[in-house]
């Protein structure tokens, strides 16, 4: 009885989906399309993430790894998410190495606030390989007319994921993602506008801290004009 409870509360968090399409887009990224009938109706804004439920316990048994929504088309009942693949054999890393169509999979709905603010003056993205997938989606969410501007960051030119609009692209080479300096500097480069517009800052926490240290000390921005979303830092978990 208390068994049956749990699934049947566990089947109100989740949405149950089936793998339909698998594609490694770089040497460290893949693409995982996630389709079904139980996806109908669903809705997500750009720049929102699901929390997949993967490892080998099962609805009762699993473990939550947090994924940014590549694409979202509700004509189709279909998601697309994009992992970044860090190494390791943790069960995030494993579940979208080998997920290839036919897998099912469960996952909660989208959520999240850090989306485009559509009526910003204008949009400054910053982040490294694990704020891609959010970014695109955002960029695509951007109002035609609005001005975009930004950086990306990536170990090498091969990391880096085909993104829409004109970032910079910056490669650390080697070097340290947490704290990264080439970021900071490719930021503080940018040509802005007069005036202060909308930020959206993603990924390494610490990076994160500096970027926005920069437009508020150094541009004369508010804090509230960043928005940001840590994804993880050396030594730290239960970031996104």
């Amino acid at each position: 009885m208390r068994r049956t409870m749990a699934l049947r509360l566990l089947d109100r968090i989740f949405v149950t989906g089936e793998v339909v399409e698998a594609e490694q887009l770089s040497a460290r990224m893949r693409r995982v399309r996630i389709g079904g009938e139980a996806l109908a109706g669903l809705t997500c804004r750009p720049g929102q993430h699901v929390r997949l439920l993967v490892g080998d316990g099962g609805l009762l048994g699993g473990v939550l790894r947090t994924y940014s929504v590549w694409r979202h088309d509700p004509t189709w009942e279909s998601l697309d998410l994009i992992g970044y693949d860090h190494g390791g054999d943790s069960p995030g890393a494993s579940w979208m190495r080998t997920a290839k169509p036919g897998m099912e999979i469960a996952f909660t709905r989208p959520e999240g606030g850090f989306v485009v603010k559509e009526d910003a003056p204008y949009h400054v993205f910053a982040g490294d390989e694990t704020a891609s997938v959010a970014f695109g989606a955002m960029l695509r969410a951007v109002p035609p007319g609005r001005r975009i501007f930004g950086v990306v960051e990536a170990d090498t030119p091969a990391d880096h994921l085909d993104l829409p609009g004109d970032l910079v692209r910056v490669c650390r080479s080697g070097a340290s993602a947490a704290g990264s300096k080439v970021q900071v500097d490719a930021v503080r480069a940018l040509d802005l506008p007069e005036g202060p517009g909308v930020a959206y800052l993603a990924g390494e926490a610490r990076t994160i801290q500096s970027v926005r240290a920069h437009l508020v000390r150094e541009r004369g921005w508010q804090r509230r004009d960043v928005r940001t979303k840590p994804f993880w830092t050396p030594g730290r978990k239960g970031l996104d």
